[in-house]
């Protein structure tokens, strides 16, 4: 990964229907100031939802993940210290609006529920909330609008054991009322969204249409496209859909967004109208919705499910053998042969699905809890934050049909540089898949296996990604990526190892033994005493003779050592195992300060420190190869550096990464110094200073972002959770 540009920062540009926007600071840096804490304190620090003027469980985040499924299906609730529902618009992962309102008619009278608009002609009232909770896969809100209480749940399903399901591109908004007063009501339910959902440029041109059937859906695209292309983040290709079953009580309306919501707020109903005035999208504000007339309720209201989704076909251009470029689709056009096929199947499949995600929410509740109830809740923030930045696709062969033996799997480097399939952001995020779907981890390796044997990118090291910027995987035959060749190499291989372990599948090192053996003669050459280059943590700069970087290396070479084992080369097995022990040894004598207490950042620098987060490998794939006595002077050295919201990344800062602290947390030898890190990294989420989607990269003095924000690094958030993985299946 890499620092973005200014010119990559989330826009900042006005739009005058915005009431609260994302802040994106980014601080100085500064000398390393930290007090010390009696471990636990952050144990003591009081959640921002204590101060909520509703329940917020199981506290409230700094954004609440709304529609989540990819890169480009991105939409989030800003919170800082607390925003309802109906208190600001939601927002793409940059930061820039997405139109998506929410009006609810109660015995004639309107509330909104959802987003911010301001109505001229219309009088509505805000209903007012009461609850706000978030799962693995769901946000839900209840908010009170007269005598009704009205549930508003956002599922963004997360299915990893079915790939095809988890790579269709569309979300639920599930709606339902509830008499609160034991009276029976009138209640009708509306929803919109507008244009700004295909384009990063609302001065672009959009069309749009209308069709009725069985299910009744809006569709709304660029005028012009292009094809693989993006502006701010957002695709330049393909359309958005808003889509509901077409059941009683279903009216529809396209128009300007004003006319549109008047319409429903004043009537209760909407025209069954178009507006053909195709125009760009901040032209009037044009927006696609739908309601519905729940009629008397005098219990509890039918559900009322609505789809939203973003279809782009194809999907990915993608480098193969002489430079050729493959396109390739979203896996799940392998059954569907329209987007109208598609709806009806995602609208039918709701209560299923909910019971599918409800199952996975508990699951992963249970098996976190067993570690603390701090790191289910940590865990059940990131994962629609991990899932929503990958795509899974298939090819097709060469009558056209569909390969479904050709699955690929393409990640975006969201909000740094939008690189694609970074291997220095899949590791991070590695423990979520595996966790969830070993599978998953050698999907997300293919695409850099295949390409690297093809012989076009020219270094003896791993590449650094796929593309320079998504959706476009089409290599670096020039050798330029951003060059971390010990970092990237160490990744491949411990990330290889660690499939294999989990999967008992040997395909990877079959297939691509040379290149594991490549690589592997690069960090017996450099990794013991690595030259002046940069790691994963690249914002932090270049550094000669790192401690981490350096342990990394040292434990892809012994990984080799297994992988040669597993297909038979004893003899190169007991070669690298025998390097591997000779510098670790070695690495042990120069990383360890002068007084034993601690590793130092760089060798030779006794006054310096860093999270040795890297060590986690070492116990991930069992090799035993970090003497026991490392891991406890590391553990006994972190509790006398921890600052408010954690222990920073190194010396050089007091910024931190949540993901490389969640590692060393798995890795530390005593229970209350694991648990002091996962409660200072949930005070961070918790603490009412940020409003971006889960920033992995923060201060540890006062808890506010430094940068980078929507990163699927948070998978590295389920580092514990793969540990006990790979522990029960040793």
């Amino acid at each position: 990964m890499s620092q973005p540009a200014l010119s990559n920062l989330p826009s900042t540009q006005q739009d005058i229907r915005l009431t609260a926007r994302t802040s994106f600071v980014i601080h100085p840096n500064f000398a390393v100031t930290m007090r010390l804490l009696v471990l636990g304190a952050a144990l003591l620090l009081p959640a921002v939802s204590s101060a909520l003027s509703w329940t917020a469980t199981p506290f409230s985040p700094p954004s609440y993940p709304l529609a989540v499924r990819s890169p480009y299906l991105s939409a989030w609730l800003p919170q800082g210290s607390g925003t309802a529902l109906n208190g600001a618009w939601p927002q793409f992962w940059t930061g820039s609006t997405l139109g998506w309102a929410g009006f609810v008619n109660v015995d004639g009278s309107s509330y909104s529920f959802l987003g911010d608009p301001a109505v001229s002609g219309a009088t509505f009232s805000k209903a007012t909330q009461k609850s706000a909770e978030f799962t693995s896969t769901q946000s839900t809100f209840v908010l009170t609008a007269g005598g009704i209480d009205l549930t508003v749940t956002f599922l963004s399903p997360v299915e990893p054991s079915d790939l095809l399901n988890q790579s269709i591109p569309f979300s639920y908004l599930a709606l339902s009322a509830a008499s609160n007063d034991g009276s029976s009501h009138s209640v009708s339910v509306y929803s919109d969204i507008s244009a700004e959902w295909v384009t990063g440029d609302d001065s672009l041109t959009a069309n749009w249409s209308t069709t009725t059937g069985d299910t009744i859906f809006h569709q709304v695209q660029l005028e012009d496209q292009t094809e693989f292309g993006e502006i701010n983040d957002h695709t330049q290709q393909g359309s958005a859909y808003y889509a509901t079953l077409n059941t009683n009580g279903v009216t529809h309306q396209t128009g300007q967004d004003i006319v549109v919501r008047a319409q429903f707020i004043n009537k209760g109903v909407l025209a069954n109208s178009q507006d053909t005035s195709f125009r760009a999208v901040s032209d009037e504000w044009p927006v696609f919705a739908l309601a519905h007339d729940l009629g008397t309720v005098s219990g509890t209201s039918a559900t009322v499910v609505y789809a939203i989704g973003h279809v782009r076909d194809p999907a990915i251009q993608y480098i193969i053998a002489d430079n050729q470029i493959q396109q390739r689709n979203l896996y799940f056009w392998s059954r569907f042969s329209s987007v109208t096929d598609v709806l009806s199947t995602f609208l039918g499949d709701y209560e299923n699905a909910l019971a599918r995600a409800n199952a996975f929410d508990a699951q992963i509740s249970s098996d976190a809890s067993s570690i603390s109830s701090d790191y289910a809740e940590w865990v059940a923030l990131s994962v629609r934050q991990a899932f929503g930045a990958i795509e899974f696709t298939i090819s097709k062969d060469s009558s056209g049909n569909f390969n479904t033996s050709d699955i690929l799997t393409f990640m975006k480097e969201i909000s740094s540089d939008g690189n694609v399939n970074t291997v220095d952001v899949i590791y991070p995020s590695w423990p979520i898949f595996l966790y969830t779907n070993p599978a998953i981890g050698k999907y997300l390796l293919l695409p850099l296996f295949e390409y690297q044997a093809t012989g076009q990118y020219p270094n003896g090291w791993s590449v650094h990604d796929m593309g320079a910027h998504y959706p476009n995987a089409t290599g670096h035959n020039d050798g330029n990526d951003e060059p971390m060749p010990l970092e990237e190499s160490g990744n491949m291989l411990i990330m290889t190892l660690s499939y294999v372990q989990a999967a008992s599948d040997t395909s990877l090192i079959t297939s691509y033994y040379k290149l594991l053996d490549q690589w592997t003669q690069y960090l017996i050459q450099e990794a013991l005493i690595p030259a002046n280059q940069i790691s994963t943590d690249d914002f932090a700069g270049s550094l000669a003779n790192q401690t981490n970087l350096a342990i990394k290396g040292i434990i892809g070479i012994r990984a080799m050592a297994e992988l040669a084992n597993l297909v038979g080369n004893s003899d190169e097995s007991s070669n690298y195992t025998s390097i591997a022990s000779s510098y670790v040894t070695q690495w042990q004598g120069f990383a360890t300060s002068s007084d034993g207490k601690h590793l130092t950042l760089n060798y030779n620098n006794d006054s310096s420190w860093g999270l040795t987060y890297n060590m986690w490998a070492d116990k991930l794939l069992k090799l035993n190869l970090i003497p026991e006595s490392v891991y406890e002077m590391q553990t006994a050295w972190y509790t006398t550096v921890e600052a408010q919201y954690g222990v920073p990344l190194d010396t050089r800062h007091t910024y931190t990464k949540t993901d490389w602290q969640t590692y060393t947390a798995g890795i530390v030898t005593d229970t209350t110094v694991r648990d002091t890190f996962i409660s200072a990294l949930n005070a961070y989420a918790a603490d009412g200073e940020n409003n971006a989607p889960l920033s992995d990269l923060y201060y540890t003095t006062n808890g506010e972002v430094y940068q980078f924000r929507a990163r699927p690094v948070v998978g590295g958030h389920f580092a514990l959770l793969a540990l006990q993985a790979a522990e029960s299946s040793a």
